[in-house]
């Protein structure tokens, strides 16, 4: 697969010179979200604007939030849970766990309801202590 740095890289740019007012984003609710053009096994965004659905686990400041990116493809193992949001089915890849700016957002999704949100979570929690 060929990669696009040079497209990523002007558009992380511009995402990181805009000065608009953070989206009001929260818990739960999964958004549009410019990951980029990343490295080897590195879940990649698509598109022109490199994104990909990401669920909000964790809200750090108005600015920041802990994201897990999605997939709409069906995964096996420890590290993905699927989860159901409207008519929408997708994987949760826990393993591919990001520190992200607001800036990275573009628009909201849904909310993934706190059965399917608690799945993830636990999955996490489990992930992260597997030695």
């Amino acid at each position: 697969m060929e990669k696009d740095f040079p497209r990523w890289i002007k558009l992380k740019e511009k995402l990181h010179y805009s000065n608009h007012k953070p989206p009001y984003f929260k818990e739960r609710e999964i958004w549009w979200c410019s990951v980029g053009e990343n490295v080897g096994a590195e879940m990649n965004g698509k598109n022109l604007f490199f994104r990909r659905p990401l669920l909000v686990i964790k809200k750090l400041d108005r600015y920041s939030f802990l994201g897990i990116p999605l997939t709409g493809k069906s995964k096996e193992g420890s590290w993905y849970v699927e989860i159901t949001h409207g008519e929408n089915k997708s994987t949760a890849v826990v393993s591919q766990l990001r520190h992200l700016d607001y800036r990275r957002l573009d628009k909201k999704m849904a909310t993934l309801d706190e059965t399917d949100f608690d799945r993830v979570v636990e999955a996490l929690v489990s992930f992260i202590k597997q030695k």
